[in-house]
């Protein structure tokens, strides 16, 4: 076999096939060639069986390349060969030998909705709100034992006893696998603990698959879990020709559950383990190359590798300062402008950002230059199911013939109107030649009229809070209050910011970021308008959404940075590099670890770009419809100066958001806002008592609101701006309002 296309390091990864190997494989450094190369040479010179290798990666778009390039590259037949995904290897594992732990060889893998009905069912059995618990929230305390390689029976570790200290998640856990063994199901996570468990339970089984498989390979081995760990290191004890392949400069996903000690302690666990480094870059210019190594090696946890390249000097990274995010947005829309009339393809352009609700600007932007454009791995902006949402509860202020946005809104979110209520208001809809609105108005005015409709309490409940909101919202429109007041009412006295909040996964708060994101665009709306409102603002929004789209694959790529990963383009534009945005707040609150993921994230960021690199930032940006001051990013001050020239963008717009301005540097560079103020935890920690005695409306208070009339307060929390208040009025009905929206008065 010819290895002549192999560098040095790389055919050193090849030919070392016995034993434990770690290949730490730097950004563009031509690891996914080299694997293929090394399982082609086991085939070929080491004359090793197909049905012996077992290929390990974490996509199934990653296994079938690495199998096609293995079928382009050899005359072997590899019929048998394992190259496949954790789970698809486990899945087929447990349909082998599903007897031993109690199942059926037809057993069902349940994704995640059919987890989510799991959890939701055991919350109800238990009489547990889904408002106090979060179903997302159980389902990240399962995801998280299972991560670390827990299933019911074993020994708990350190990390397992501090998951099992909330003991109410726990018994969920307990019940939520005993409902799965009960249905002969098991979830995404329990194909590796199952696995886990028939190996450790069954030492017979175990050495069957370890005397099958005689070499081990595992690639993107630093996205490793914790059981993906113990798995590997299971399966390759007998023969011990376990080759990893990975770059923990390029760990990124501690909060799916990839462990980075997995890397850093491999030789721990394989004494003799020889390690390779592959260190010369195919991708990026000199400098890019340069100056992403300078940044990461200010981490402590790595095992140290120097980058290089013999690709061309290249450009200088440009760091560009911009008024604001709006300014940011029009300066990259614009540069696109000018690459594509110099003739780069948009295909070869990208834009990165920390999170996705940054992505509207842009979006914005390329819309405004006409430039087609996609999303990778995620959803454009106005396309998002919380922001369609929100979108929707407005169409139905301005116009509540709309019974679209209604149907689409009124259990959202849950309230208890079911699809079988649903389609009795729909009917009766349509047989009184009413839209669905004007229906839920009349059996909220004259309930007694419509009791043929046999529609239960809670129902009526729902249906009478939800008209009450749409038609305060109705009345400050025609008061003309700004829009993103109509707004902010109806995200929090919905219960859909409340939702949301109890929902503290990695996906719940990207939805909230979206929806803060949803306020700035509405604040922006409002800067650029001298009369604005509701309809002016979802008019505007629509006729920018309904751009016509473009067919071609000649589009701007637009993405997370964690979407980035394993991608490349010639032209990088990396997007609101700020602090408390990029790292973000929450890594800067949790400490260095954090810090160090963050840097990891930020070199990834860097090293997608192969010709020209652009890094920009806003001196202002507007946050939850308030313009903050974050400062540029500590990771910028972490390139050395002879990489990058640093400009200013001066808005070309009429009517810009600033005045004047200086330089950032003039500027104090403190942190001034942190997003969880907003939504993340509750600023004020107070007794019950003493919020009581500070607030407008203390426990006790008479009042008269202009709806529903006289009322009890019931409870207190919060102060000032963010005082809530629960109150019974005299017809049984128990509401909450948030106090600067409701119209209240003392009694």
């Amino acid at each position: 076999m010819n290895l002549d296309f192999l560098n040095e390091s790389q055919r050193q990864a090849v030919l070392m096939t016995d034993g434990p190997v770690m290949i730490l494989a730097g950004a563009g450094s031509g690891k996914t060639r080299t694997l293929v190369a090394r399982i082609q040479y086991l085939l070929e010179e080491k004359q090793v069986s197909p049905y012996q290798i077992l290929a390990v990666t974490f996509s199934n778009k990653a296994a079938r390349e690495m199998r096609e390039r293995l079928a382009a590259n050899t005359q072997m037949n590899i019929g048998t060969l394992q190259v496949t995904t954790f789970h698809a290897f486990c899945a087929k594992v447990l349909r082998m030998e599903a007897t031993y732990l109690g199942l059926s060889k037809n057993f069902t893998i349940y994704d995640d909705g059919e987890s989510q009905s799991i959890i939701k069912a055991i919350l109800n059995k238990r009489g547990i709100n889904q408002k106090e618990l979060s179903p997302y929230t159980v389902a990240a305390f399962i995801d998280g034992l299972k991560n670390l390689g827990y299933y019911i029976g074993l020994t708990r570790s350190a990390e397992v006893e501090k998951f099992a200290e909330d003991k109410r998640l726990f018994d969920i856990f307990l019940d939520y696998e005993g409902e799965l063994h009960r249905s002969n199901a098991v979830d995404f996570g329990g194909l590796i603990t199952g696995v886990l468990n028939l190996f450790k339970s069954y030492p017979e089984v175990l050495k069957k698959y370890q005397q099958k498989y005689r070499y081990v390979l595992v690639d993107e081995y630093q996205d490793t879990n914790r059981a993906q760990f113990d798995l590997v290191q299971q399966l390759s004890q007998l023969h011990r020709n376990v080759c990893v392949v990975g770059d923990e400069d390029q760990s990124i996903y501690s909060w799916r559950g990839a462990d980075i000690r997995n890397i850093l302690g491999f030789e721990e666990v394989f004494p003799e383990a020889k390690l390779i480094k592959l260190e010369q870059n195919y991708r990026s210019s000199k400098k890019i190359i340069e100056a992403a190594s300078e940044v990461i090696a200010r981490n402590l946890a790595r095992k140290g590798k120097q980058m290089w390249t013999d690709n061309e000097e290249g450009e200088e990274i440009r760091i560009v300062e911009c008024r604001d995010d709006k300014a940011e947005a029009e300066f990259v829309g614009q540069e696109i402008r000018k690459l594509y009339q110099q003739g780069v393809s948009l295909k070869d352009i990208a834009v990165f950002y920390r999170n996705n609700a940054h992505s509207r600007t842009i979006e914005d932007a390329l819309r405004k230059e006409k430039f087609p454009y996609r999303v990778v791995a995620g959803i454009k902006f106005y396309d998002r199911k919380e922001v369609k949402d929100m979108i929707s509860y407005m169409r139905v202020v301005v116009n509540k013939k709309d019974s679209l946005a209604l149907t689409r809104i009124i259990n959202t979110p849950a309230r208890g109107v079911g699809a079988t209520s649903l389609r009795k208001l729909e009917d009766e809809a349509v047989r009184l030649q009413l839209s669905l609105f004007e229906m839920i108005e009349k059996i909220v005015e004259s309930p007694s009229e419509f009791k043929h409709l046999a529609l239960s309490g809670k129902v009526h409940s729902a249906i009478n809070q939800l008209v009450h909101l749409i038609q305060e919202v109705q009345v400050f429109e025609g008061q003309n209050h700004s829009p993103s007041f109509s707004y902010e009412k109806l995200l929090n006295e919905s219960g859909y910011f409340e939702v949301l909040k109890a929902d503290k996964t990695y996906e719940g708060a990207a939805r909230l970021e979206n929806l803060e994101e949803l306020m700035s665009a509405i604040k922006q709306f409002e800067d650029s308008e001298t009369e604005p409102n509701m309809v002016k603002f979802l008019e505007t929004i629509t006729l920018d959404t309904t751009v016509a789209e473009d067919g071609s694959t000649d589009q701007v790529s637009l993405m997370t940075v964690h979407g980035s990963k394993g991608l490349e383009y010639p032209y990088v534009f990396l997007i609101g590099i700020e602090e408390n945005i990029f790292p973000s707040y929450k890594s800067l609150e949790v400490g260095p670890v954090a810090l160090e993921e963050e840097r990891r994230l930020f070199y990834v960021a860097m090293t997608r770009a192969m010709k020209q690199l652009t890094i920009t930032f806003a001196q202002g940006r507007l946050l939850w419809g308030s313009l903050k001051f974050n400062g540029p990013s500590q990771f910028l001050h972490e390139i050395p100066s002879q990489y990058y020239k640093w400009d200013f963008y001066q808005t070309g717009s009429k009517k810009a958001q600033f005045d004047s301005y200086a330089r950032f540097d003039e500027f104090d560079q403190t942190p001034s806002y942190k997003s969880d103020d907003v939504y993340h935890s509750d600023k004020v920690y107070q007794t019950k008592k003493a919020v009581s005695n500070l607030a407008n409306y203390p426990s006790g208070s008479k009042i008269i609101h202009a709806l529903y009339g006289e009322g009890t307060v019931l409870d207190t929390e919060g102060l000032g701006q963010d005082e809530k208040v629960t109150i019974l009025f005299r017809d049984g009905i128990r509401k909450k309002f948030m106090v600067k929206f409701a119209p209240l008065q003392k009694a």
